[in-house]
């Protein structure tokens, strides 16, 4: 019979190895039952843990404390809805003799609050502020795995790297920079078995969004009269929202538009010939009549020349997309991703960025391994032909309408049939 437990990556140490899988064994084996795998979220976590180095008898170790803890949650975003999220969780944690936990970025416990007696348990185990709870430090646990996968995550018991955290169970939200996706930290809540419940996932879920409303509420508004905004994904005429106008550019000048905000240091004009003409026969005086009719178009003040650049800072929607893939918020990234990038557009430096934009995108989805964030992209117009993707979605959602559309997809493309499991 084939060895239903995943373990750690081929070549590891056997010892290691066989204390995964024994692991996995105790862990999700029911006496006089045929054994579980292991929920791929676990699975994955435990190979990123094994990988990082992290040891079962591990310990995290506490990085921040008195001053430099209280200096550092004071600077840090999330310290702005503290008294949101108490309002929320803190009768929630001490009645259940819960914990309510938020971490930073980098896995780093900032608040952690609740039930005494719990607290004193968990600081047992150095489950306290200042201690470092990333996946790397620690191994599988719900903020730690959350901010890494950058997605809800409720971890059981043995589910757990590390044996002296297993008698627990925690569910954890990511929480984002509402304007930039940037993941800022998770949301936590922490206990005993009475944590067990997919009710406790959507509990900080709900609790995490409620945080990045507030973040968007508490956010200081930028002037209209000194920011520009561009939105150029999905659409071959890009619309600029500047000094309170909204203008709807032609197809040539969104191309400029697109790559000015790309360059706010200025491109010269033979920077942007080569940019924007496949054909080397364009004279640079046919530019300088386009760039003369797109600052008529913007109308005084906007674009400057020598070099030619945008005179107010533009936030494009190009933009929120990369530094969400930057900063490996897929899911975010996925949902600010409206389509291509001017997908008529033939211009060189334009169909660069379009490709490199989508790839990376393409790239992230089939590692995330998300089923769902995988259709959203298989099903939209711009990848119903995306053969990476479908194979990748036949491989963890092998229904029929899938396998179907795979199969003719490759047909299609006289593609080789990949190797898929029997349904």
């Amino acid at each position: 019979m084939t060895d239903p437990w995943v373990a750690l990556e081929p070549g590891a140490d056997p010892v290691e190895r066989a204390r995964m899988l024994r692991r996995a064994h105790e862990t999700f084996t029911e006496a006089g039952t045929v054994p579980r795998p292991v929920r791929t979220v676990v699975a994955d976590s435990w190979r990123r843990s094994a990988r990082a180095g992290v040891g079962p008898d591990g310990t995290a170790s506490v990085e921040l404390v008195d001053a430099d803890l209280g200096a550092y949650r004071a600077e840090h975003p999330l310290a702005r809805v503290m008294p949101l999220v108490r309002e929320l969780m803190g009768t929630f944690a001490a009645d259940g003799e819960h914990l309510l936990a938020v971490c930073d970025e980098h896995g780093r416990l900032l608040w952690v609050e609740g039930h005494p007696a719990t607290r004193r348990r968990a600081g047992r185990m150095n489950f306290v502020p200042g201690a470092r709870w990333a996946e790397t430090a620690v191994g599988t646990n719900a903020p730690g795995t959350a901010v890494a996968v950058d997605r809800p995550v409720q971890v059981f018991a043995a589910e757990h790297f590390i044996r002296r955290v297993q008698p627990w169970t925690c569910a954890a939200a990511p929480v984002h920079d509402p304007r930039t996706g940037r993941v800022l930290g998770a949301v936590d809540i922490t206990g005993g078995d009475g944590l067990a419940h997919p009710h406790s996932l959507g509990f900080v879920q709900a609790v995490a969004r409620a945080a990045e409303s507030q973040l968007a509420l508490l956010a200081p508004r930028r002037s209209a009269v000194d920011t520009a905004e561009l939105t150029a994904l999905g659409r071959d005429e890009a619309l600029l929202v500047a000094g309170g106008h909204r203008i709807r550019l032609s197809r040539r000048h969104s191309e400029i538009l697109v790559l000015l905000a790309r360059h706010p240091e200025g491109l010269t004009g033979d920077e942007l010939l080569c940019a924007l003409y496949e054909d080397e026969s364009v004279t640079p005086v046919t530019l300088r009549a386009e760039l003369a009719r797109l600052r008529r178009t913007l109308g005084p003040g906007l674009l400057a020349s020598r070099p030619y650049r945008l005179t107010v800072p533009v936030e494009s929607d190009v933009a929120v997309v990369e530094r969400r893939l930057r900063t490996g918020a897929v899911t975010a990234a996925v949902t600010a991703y409206a389509g291509p990038l001017l997908p008529g557009s033939q211009a060189p430096a334009v169909v660069r960025l379009r490709d490199r934009l989508a790839d990376g995108l393409r790239t992230a989805l089939v590692a995330s391994r998300d089923p769902d964030l995988l259709a959203d992209w298989a099903y939209a117009p711009w990848g119903e032909d995306d053969l990476d993707v479908w194979r990748a979605l036949a491989a963890l959602r092998p229904t029929a309408a899938v396998r179907s559309r795979l199969a003719a997809l490759e047909s299609e493309l006289g593609a080789p049939r990949a190797l898929r499991a029997s349904p």
